[in-house]
């Protein structure tokens, strides 16, 4: 093996001592740093009993081909003991255009399943009890879109919104800063979540609108810093909007949720999300003074990190997986996604996402890891980390501040920088072996093994047009036209546009043709060029 420096930092960058001490903890208390679980500021966590109570939500993160391929694999979850779905879109989905869209060629089904209208979103939940499971869709720039046809498919079962539960990703912000699948400026684009906030909260209660997302900041090369700095003042954000709307904050934060990103630093990431927790109640107690406990408390899906899966001797991704699913158990999140080995290779297998949801059920049920609640809780090493994290947290919240909030940075491209930097740091330490990547620059293998993967064929694509061609045919298209028309002018004014985007779905408007009727109204958005 090649003689290297030893490292002595976290992920994050973070000097890391050889031991740590009560003199570590200076000017910490147990009472206001720690406190009880289920009690401000919510460090050892957001119940009383955690996972004794009930464990974590084990919602897999499934979606390709076509809407019956997925509707099948959502089946074989459930029957496996998963306890929750988690819809993956396709790109021209997450992107508001149809799948007869040129654009679309080539990618219908590929990264998730292709969804272009409210007869897909049918066949995609087919036999599906949605008022007893619980649904999370991973979606953005259109997703008020895709919550219509959600909606609209309980209704035509005679499901009350009121039995619904579950997630929309919603999350706006973070395309600006990671993902780059926006459709719209961020000031109507903003416009849309309060507005889906604003009926969650008086039609669909058990609904969390908004999941604030890290996940894909970390992705895109950000620190555990970073990540937890830039998603908490993205919720800020959400909320401040909300009430700028004239939204009383305790009808729309309680129901907020955050989606966080678990790596490999396993203390440093179990530190992040009790930092998380306890940096977003004392901010929302400080800025906003809400009389409902719920308003302060963070409850959060975690997922472990696609970054760090590698396609050299992908088996190793097991271990790794392992490790950041017990990490986000100990820090605890309320909700798992367990990446399944081969997902950097192609969509996940069946046997491999077995695999991965085993890895769950595993902890949950063999390693006793649930038994305390936040059993680190009182390490000197852990306290420590978690102390850290919140106050370089805090350091970008004040250069936030001072920037004139997040869109303002965004436009700047502030947080877009930031990450870039981190990214460019963390490549150069891989590349001088400053930082083991197992089977990547050490411990390499001449000849790997290969695995079996799972492939989209073209007549996924095939198919998919064709249903829009038949839709289209089929429809009212005068009832189409008028229920896209009265949106447009709902999106020209102050009006909440859900109802108005429920009623364009049941006249079987497409997903493309609801997105470019907005865009019409809302315009588009080119980013800042980030050097």
């Amino acid at each position: 093996m090649q003689e290297r420096k030893p490292r002595f930092t976290s992920l994050s960058g973070l000097d890391i001592n050889r031991v740590y001490a009560r003199d570590d903890l200076k000017n910490w208390s147990p009472d206001d740093d720690l406190g009880a679980p289920g009690s401000f500021p919510y460090t050892r966590g957001v119940y009383p009993t955690m996972y004794r109570g009930r464990l974590w939500t084990m919602r897999q993160f499934a979606g390709f081909g076509s809407a019956e391929d997925t509707n099948r694999r959502f089946k074989y979850l459930l029957e496996h003991g998963q306890t929750g779905l988690s819809v993956a879109f396709d790109m021209p989905t997450l992107m508001g255009i149809d799948a007869d869209d040129p654009r679309a060629h080539g990618e219908i089904g590929h990264c998730g399943v292709a969804v272009s209208s409210l007869d897909d979103m049918e066949r995609l939940f087919d036999g599906i009890p949605l008022d007893r499971v619980t649904t999370s869709m991973t979606i953005n720039g259109p997703a008020a879109v895709i919550f219509a046809m959600y909606l609209a498919v309980a209704e035509k079962r005679g499901i009350r919104l009121e039995h619904l539960g579950g997630t929309l990703q919603n999350d706006i912000l973070k395309e600006y800063i990671a993902q780059k699948e926006w459709l719209f400026p961020p000031e109507p684009s903003l416009r849309l979540i309060t507005d889906t906030m604003a009926y969650c909260a008086a039609q669909v209660p058990k609904w969390h609108p908004v999941s604030i997302s890290g996940y894909h900041i970390r992705e895109a090369g950000s620190t555990a810093v970073q990540e937890l700095a830039f998603t908490l003042y993205d919720g800020l954000t959400y909320v401040e909007a909300a009430v700028k709307a004239g939204l009383d904050v305790d009808r729309v934060a309680p129901p907020l949720s955050f989606f966080f990103n678990v790596h490999n630093d396993f203390f440093e990431e179990v530190a992040k999300f009790r930092a998380a927790r306890r940096l977003w109640a004392r901010e929302m107690t400080r800025r906003y003074r809400p009389n409902d406990p719920r308003s302060a408390q963070l409850r959060c899906h975690a997922q472990t990190a696609g970054c760090s899966l590698t396609a050299q001797q992908p088996m190793n991704n097991v271990v790794r997986t392992t490790i950041q699913a017990l990490a986000a158990v100990l820090g605890g999140t309320q909700s798992l996604h367990t990446n399944s080995m081969d997902e950097t290779l192609a969509l996940p297998t069946e046997e491999a996402v077995k695999l991965a949801l085993r890895t769950q059920q595993i902890i949950a049920q063999e390693s006793e890891a649930g038994n305390t609640v936040d059993p680190l809780g009182g390490s000197y090493y852990v306290e420590t980390l978690t102390n850290r994290l919140e106050d370089a947290a805090l350091e970008y919240f004040h250069k936030l501040d001072s920037l004139g909030g997040m869109v303002k940075a965004i436009e700047q491209g502030y947080p877009q920088r930031e990450i870039l930097d981190a990214s460019q740091r963390y490549q150069r330490e891989v590349e001088r072996n400053d930082r083991i990547i197992v089977g990547v620059n050490e411990y390499v293998e001449r000849e790997e093994r290969s695995i079996p993967i799972l492939k989209v064929g073209p007549e996924v694509e095939r198919e998919q047009v064709a249903r829009l061609s038949d839709l289209r045919k089929a429809r009212d298209p005068f009832r189409m036209a008028g229920a896209v028309e009265e949106l447009q002018e709902a999106a020209a004014c102050s009006e909440n546009v859900m109802p108005y985007l429920i009623a364009a779905v049941k006249a079987k408007a497409t997903l493309g043709e609801i997105c470019a009727a907005l865009k019409e109204v809302f315009g588009t958005y080119r980013e800042p060029v980030v050097l």
